[in-house]
């Protein structure tokens, strides 16, 4: 593989949890470490030339002592190929179970996907359809309600997750079931805030982080590391508490605006221009210039794996947030709490999604919607409290956050299995 391994990286982070609580029984280990089920269909699909292409899909199951399965579904196409994109999904469904867990969330760690890029391939709507409900109709014997619930991901987005509850209500003989996939729109059952949450949640961490930290987030520096969902409410709501953002990228490349720039402005600029680069009053810099970038606050909210120990030793900021799932390579994590840097570890800094997730089933349960602030509010209750647990830890173990969230995370999953054992 031409990229560290995501399933080690997330295997090391069990283990090194397990070190700290004592657990030496490999067998509890390789119990919490392997996912119960991994799923992997073949999608076959009528293109709009009329020609038959067959699709590899997804759907790993990691642990639902706690409850259902819960995890996105991504259409995207990682270097390595299929091969790495299986082990990504081990690592993603593995990281779901600890998300969870982390802010407490009744609910287990799945993630699923088909090895796809539909925006540099340019599938159409009826493509695209056709697709997703193929790969429906390959997953829906394991997805459900009480079984699996997954949501969007990279690349898809609440008409996919429409189009896969449609897909699973008509095969199980009409039974409506929204509470069957989340991340819908709010004319089927989506949940308000849902849109925001990954960043929204993000922002509440780093506020927290910033009064431990004694850090004034009113001038504060911000730097965006990926211009998606995720970094830009992040960045939203940090500007609305008094930061301020001042470098951002993209998949085109990255830009330096010392002045400072509205998120929004550069929103509706990349919407024009297709990119942030070019941004007016902008200068292009190199990703590790990004990252690097002397600032308060880093969020990176890219693919995995952006931070290792060069980087790490390099950076600048005092407050990381990991919008993006695994940006930080294990060998960088000694690094940054050697450095002081305050790090809010992905399974919780962007725990925000699953949170309004969790909230957006238990509406759909049982058939009444909250207002906006409502949810807002349940899930900022849930991450605030989530990242003084883990604060709490670190400093009773004298170990980094990310140490500390996992140790609370594999406590909360293993209470669970303890209570129900093996059967049969």
């Amino acid at each position: 593989m031409t990229q560290p391994d995501p399933f080690d990286n997330a295997s090391k982070q069990v283990n090194d949890a397990c070190d700290v609580l004592g657990i030496d029984d490999e067998g509890i280990r390789n119990y919490l470490i392997m996912p119960n089920r991994f799923l992997r269909v073949k999608v076959p699909v009528k293109m709009d030339d009329g020609k038959i292409r067959v699709f590899t899909g997804f759907r790993c199951q990691h642990n639902n002592d706690r409850g259902p399965y819960k995890g996105g579904i991504r259409y995207f196409d990682p270097e390595g190929g299929v091969k790495y994109m299986e082990r990504e999904v081990m690592a993603l469904s593995s990281w779901m179970t600890w998300k969870c867990a982390v802010v407490d969330v009744p609910l287990g760690g799945g993630k699923g996907g088909i090895f796809v890029n539909p925006k540099k391939e340019k599938l159409s709507d009826g493509e695209m359809e056709r697709l997703t409900r193929q790969f429906a109709s390959k997953i829906a014997e394991v997805i459900g309600p009480q079984k699996d619930i997954p949501a969007p991901d990279v690349y898809t987005t609440g008409r996919e997750m429409t189009q896969i509850m449609d897909t699973f209500t008509k095969m199980s003989g009409n039974n409506y079931s929204p509470g069957t996939i989340t991340g819908k729109p709010i004319p089927v059952g989506g949940s308000l805030a849902r849109n925001v949450a990954t960043g929204l949640g993000n922002a509440y961490c780093i506020r927290e982080a910033a009064k431990i930290l004694n850090i004034d987030l009113n001038g504060a520096k911000v730097v965006l590391q990926g211009f998606g969902n995720a970094s830009t409410f992040s960045g939203e709501y940090l500007e609305k508490m008094g930061a301020k953002c001042i470098a951002a990228s993209d998949s085109k490349g990255s830009i330096l605006v010392p002045d400072g720039f509205k998120v929004q402005d550069l929103i509706d600029y990349k919407q024009k221009e297709g990119s942030v680069v070019g941004y007016p009053g902008s200068k292009e810099i190199s990703t590790e210039e990004l990252l690097t970038t002397d600032c308060e606050i880093l969020v990176p909210g890219a693919l995995e794996n952006q931070i290792t120990a060069d980087i790490a030793e390099k950076l600048k900021c005092k407050i990381i947030g990991e919008a993006a799932n695994g940006p930080t390579l294990p060998e960088a994590d000694p690094v940054l709490h050697k450095k002081g840097v305050f790090v809010i570890p992905d399974i919780l800094a962007n725990s925000g999604g699953v949170c309004i997730s969790y909230l957006e089933w238990v509406q759909n349960n049982m058939g009444y919607y909250w207002t906006f602030d409502e949810v807002a509010s349940k899930m900022e209750a849930k991450i605030v409290k989530g990242l003084k647990d883990m604060y709490e830890l670190s400093k009773k173990h004298d170990i980094d956050n990310r140490r500390a969230a996992m140790v609370l995370a594999v406590e909360r999953v293993l209470e669970a299995f303890n209570h129900k054992g093996i059967w049969p």
